[in-house]
């Protein structure tokens, strides 16, 4: 049997859940797998209808091309909920907004009920805003506050949904233990719930990778007395990136900084979750006035500039937030240092020249000027650019 990447354990939803411990016995070294990674589907596309809509700006200019070409592109689009008052209630946000057409409003030949195209963002709610009770509706803004009209109404046109079935994990070259054992033995056909961890070279894990139902087995054909085993899952699979990231977290925590370097945007991405999952709760805090040294040569983009910091903070393979919100948590101590501490950012003008130059959107990342207040905010970080 080579070197095995994975550990098969079982799994208790239940007891993970009350906080149970000694729960997970080990079932498993597993050589490899087949069908685990896979990149998140693209955000589903819907379609809504704006009723009685009074629209202005752009809007109207994107109706006129709509009515000449089949469809025009909006941007983003802001939807302020009005309560009965008049008063905002709160917002909703579509994405990539492209105006597919409009119609006479039959309650109001002076309106018009437009058809338009969009994705929600991510940390919308489920679906979409009912309008309150007596309300006269909802304002239509654009992601700069520009205005585009008014609506009184919002209707979710339902498309029929593919459901494409995805393949299960197959465990390549699997050493069972235990109780897999021995319900393999027993040839049981309900194998029962289990976890899967990426191991490091020394048996250390590294990551969860996946959980599921274990479903079937088979001999394997990389050698006598191994299995090759079915899972399937019902969590979410790691990205496409996440084979690179464990492969430089292969011989345990990494003992230089910058090694996600390599990585592009979704590995770094990557590289932050395995970093805050390997991040040492409970070391106390470095004193306070510490000064970190920020190694800027290679953050041309955002999760670069998170990568760099948690090293900068915690060392090689180190964590300190992977977005404002993480960080504004991090900043509130425990997870390396704590305010006030001196930050000197140096070869900042790599990610002076590469931040914030992505197009303005309802979700924009923020620019190095921004990051640069961001940590400065109440006297949190002195930062000296170097």
């Amino acid at each position: 049997m080579g070197a095995p990447k994975y550990v098969l354990l079982s799994y208790d939803r239940q007891a993970e859940f009350e906080g149970h411990e000694g729960y997970e016995a080990t079932w498993a070294l597993c050589e490899d797998v087949t069908d685990l990674f896979a990149d998140p589907p693209p955000p589903v596309r819907k379609t809504y209808e704006l009723l009685g809509c009074a629209p202005e700006g752009v809007l109207r200019e994107a109706l006129v091309e709509a009515r000449a070409t089949g469809s025009a592109p909006l941007g983003e689009l802001i939807l302020e909920i009005l309560d009965k008052a008049g008063a905002v209630g709160g917002e909703w946000y579509l994405e990539d907004v492209r105006v597919l057409g409009d119609r006479p409003c039959a309650r109001d030949l002076t309106l018009r009920d437009v058809t338009i195209e969009g994705t929600e963002a991510e940390d919308d709610q489920d679906d979409y805003p009912r309008r309150p009770p007596l309300s006269p509706g909802y304002r239509l803004l654009a992601a700069e506050n520009g205005q585009y009209g008014t609506c009184r109404d919002l209707a979710h046109l339902r498309e029929p949904q593919d459901d494409p079935t995805e393949p299960p994990v197959r465990l390549l070259g699997c050493s069972p233990q235990g109780a897999l054992k021995a319900a393999l033995d027993a040839g049981e056909e309900d194998l029962g719930h289990a976890k899967l961890l990426r191991v490091d070279s020394s048996g250390r894990p590294v990551q969860t990778a996946a959980e599921g139902e274990l479903r079937a087995w088979i001999p394997s054909a990389r050698g006598p007395g191994l299995v090759d085993l079915t899972l399937d899952l019902w969590s979410e699979r790691p990205p496409l990136a996440a084979p690179e990231v464990w492969d430089l977290w292969g011989a345990g925590r990494p003992e230089e900084c910058n090694r996600w370097k390599q990585c592009g945007p979704e590995g770094r991405r990557f590289w932050l979750r395995t970093a805050l999952d390997n991040h040492e709760h409970g070391r106390p805090d470095l004193a306070p006035d510490t000064i970190c040294h920020l190694d800027g040569r290679h953050i041309t983009d955002l999760p670069g500039f998170f990568c760099a910091l948690g090293e900068a903070v915690n060392g090689p393979g180190g964590y300190f937030g992977w977005g404002l919100d993480a960080l504004n948590d991090c900043l509130h101590g425990r997870w390396g240092v704590a305010p006030p501490f001196r930050l000197v950012w140096h070869d900042s003008e790599v990610a002076h020249r590469c931040l914030g130059v992505t197009p303005h959107a309802v979700r924009r990342p923020p620019s190095f000027d921004e990051l640069v207040a961001f940590l400065a905010e109440r006297d949190r970080v002195e930062v000296r650019l170097a």
